[in-house]
């Protein structure tokens, strides 16, 4: 008698590729960035800075153990970008372009792997949007290098300024934090042009590529899904909010923007509002910000981008659809609406399982990490606080990338442990939420009976 052979499922489900594919890229990364013609002259990293280095251009995070600029030769700054284009566009997006490239045909589990990675509603048509997104990606990022260039020439010499231009370019859109200046944008305060250039990229990366696409074919704020409406005015009220926060709490701050004028200042207000949310940049000091600006700052960054955008955290969505059942259930309604619409009760569920994740694996790596940098935080004379520490683990798992300086000076276990923070928040809230959306509902083999019990 013959038998059929079997059929083996597929390997990993698409969030488990999705995961696998990032852990792939930073080993490859790290193994990169160990190399010897990585380093300057004179400077070396060990291997566990180098997987720290990597994690974080992977993870688009922006937090750096060494000096990028002082440390890293040019091909060495040249993987750092390579990993954070890679990172920025995701497994799924790379993958499908090799496949476009070589001519295979891209099957359905692929397919679903790039709808989940690009945050689509469907599998019908992903391949286009993903060939879309990657074309979008390169013209987009290009411009941005271009208008950096000419901008950087009144800094730099030409080729310095043009390679500056590209590579802030791709870090700005990827929301990734990098730079190559050792002071971040704080040397171009007062230059509006470079400013708002890497506030608009930053933006657009964080937005969502489903979105950018949504708003530029429908042209009109009606015609836009609901999906649009809702990142586009959750990130206007937010970025705005923002804004006045910083100018209010930093207006006579000597050391952010006290000795700004009153146009440097709402510019710099601006971006600091912009960026604090996804990408990590700094025009001022972070260091310097006062205790409440940083608050905020963990607030921001811990709702993120939207889905689908290189930003970190829970994601605009997320946030608005807690916000709206919050405003649900002050009203005594029963269903959760949103410009006109009704939205499904489990994304509800959904939100909130996702957002107690985030803050649960948030407290936990602040939790630890209080424990292995204890001597940072007790001893006399140390500049850092246990709010530091918990501003830095939220930084990691948002892949956020600011830092109050504890960075460089994280011990071994800290600096595994904050890598570790920032691989669990770049996979973690799209792994969790495609595995929430996934899960089939099965009824209960016996109805329980129904009892309140009291909150609040």
């Amino acid at each position: 008698m013959v038998t059929e052979p079997r059929r083996r499922g597929p390997a990993f489900t698409p969030p488990q590729a999705l995961a696998v594919g990032f852990a792939l890229l930073i080993l490859v990364g790290t193994v990169l960035l160990a190399l010897p013609a990585s380093h300057e002259p004179g400077r070396s990293l060990s291997l566990l800075d180098a997987f720290f280095m990597a994690t974080s251009a992977v993870c688009v995070t922006g937090l750096a153990v060494v000096d990028v600029s002082s440390t890293f030769s040019r091909f060495g700054e040249v993987v750092i970008l390579l990993l954070v284009q890679a990172g920025g566009l995701g497994i799924m997006s790379l993958s499908a372009l090799m496949f476009l490239l070589t001519g295979r045909r891209i099957g359905l589990q692929e397919r679903l792997m790039m709808q989940e990675a690009l945050g689509s509603f469907s599998i019908a048509g992903v391949v286009r949007l993903t060939r879309t997104i990657l074309l979008a990606t390169l013209v987009v990022e290009a411009v941005g290098a271009a208008l950096l260039s000419l901008r950087f020439l009144a800094y730099y010499p030409p080729a310095q300024a043009v390679y500056y231009g590209l590579f802030h370019a791709v870090t700005a859109f990827n929301n990734a934090g990098f730079d190559l200046t050792s002071r971040s944008l704080r040397p171009f305060q007062h230059d509006p042009v470079i400013l708002l250039v890497m506030a608009g990229l930053i933006l657009m990366g964080s937005m969502g590529f489903v979105v950018l696409q949504d708003i530029w074919r429908q042209k009109r704020w009606e015609r836009f899904s609901l999906q649009t409406k809702l990142v586009v005015a959750v990130t206007g009220i937010l970025t705005g909010a923002a804004t006045l926060v910083v100018l209010l709490l930093e207006w006579g701050n000597p050391a952010t923007l006290g000795s700004l004028p009153l146009p440097e200042k709402v510019l710099n207000a601006f971006f600091t509002a912009v960026t604090v949310r996804t990408a990590g940049f700094e025009s001022i000091p972070t260091v310097s910000m006062a205790s409440a600006v940083l608050l905020v700052a963990m607030v921001l960054m811990f709702i993120g981008g939207s889905p689908g955008g290189t930003g970190g955290g829970i994601r605009t969505t997320t946030f608005a659809v807690i916000a709206l059942a919050v405003r649900a259930a002050v009203r005594g309604t029963e269903e959760i609406q949103a410009m006109g619409r009704r939205l499904p009760r489990e994304l509800l569920h959904r939100a909130i399982a996702i957002s107690a994740m985030a803050a649960a694996v948030i407290t936990a790596a602040g939790g630890l990490l209080l424990v292995t940098e204890s001597h940072l935080v007790s001893a006399p004379g140390n500049p850092f606080t246990a709010a530091d520490v918990l501003f830095e683990s939220t930084s990691a798992f948002t892949t956020m990338g600011l830092s109050t300086g504890v960075t460089p000076y994280l011990s071994a276990p800290g600096r595994l442990l904050v890598a570790v923070t920032m691989y669990l928040g770049r996979v973690g809230p799209l792994t969790a939420a495609v595995a929430l959306a996934q899960r089939r509902r099965e009824r209960a083999r016996i109805d329980y009976p129904e009892e309140r019990v009291m909150i609040g």
